[in-house]
């Protein structure tokens, strides 16, 4: 592969760096994951509901979903998906972190009859992406101090055409260009 002179030099460690910052800027933009401007540049945006039985805006994460507990992904439900919904997708992330948002999970294609996630399981038939870690799958949250995280589920006008393992550049480009409604749950954790 021939690289331009812009690039040269870089390596896959900073071609991978530089396609990640590129993708956050572009989803940052459009809404994807950070302001809902997005949803809102629709005529009639969705806006879903998501809960957990586990935790919410006012009730912390329990430490069996961080790495001071056992890690397992937690239990995740929606509601309210928009007419025309073909698949879900499910972003963990921190929008605190520096630069760019922090992804800990992304679980795609899951079937829009699908209700929920339940804890440390993965929906049949959805496929799950690599995170900001460099892993495929749930990363659990290590905060220091206390830390606030978000759980976003998309409405998607198709599934995408991505198979589990997918880069997550190339996961959350796809969820913008199919996303036509969202809900999202705060989760705050202790350290």
């Amino acid at each position: 592969m021939r690289l331009g002179r812009c690039y040269r030099g870089l390596g896959r460690a900073g071609l991978r760096a530089a396609a990640a910052v590129a993708v956050a800027s572009l989803l940052g933009g459009c809404g994807l994951l950070g302001s809902p401007s997005a949803l809102q540049q629709q005529d009639d945006p969705q806006v879903m509901t998501v809960t957990s039985p586990e935790f919410g805006p006012s009730v912390p994460m329990p430490r069996q979903y961080t790495c001071r507990g056992a890690g397992e992904s937690p239990p995740i439900s929606w509601s309210g998906a928009p007419a025309g919904t073909r698949a879900l997708a499910l972003v963990m992330d921190d929008a605190g972190a520096p630069i760019t948002p922090y992804v800990y999970w992304i679980v795609f294609n899951i079937s829009p009859a699908t209700p929920d996630i339940l804890a440390g399981r993965i929906p049949m038939g959805a496929a799950v992406a690599y995170n900001s870690r460099g892993t495929v799958g749930y990363a659990p949250p290590c905060p220091a101090r206390f830390h606030q995280y978000r759980f976003t589920i998309y409405a998607l006008n198709a599934p995408l055409p991505l198979r589990g393992g997918a880069s997550l550049p190339d996961v959350l480009s796809a969820i913008a260009g199919r996303a036509i409604g969202r809900g999202r749950l705060p989760a705050a954790v202790n350290p």
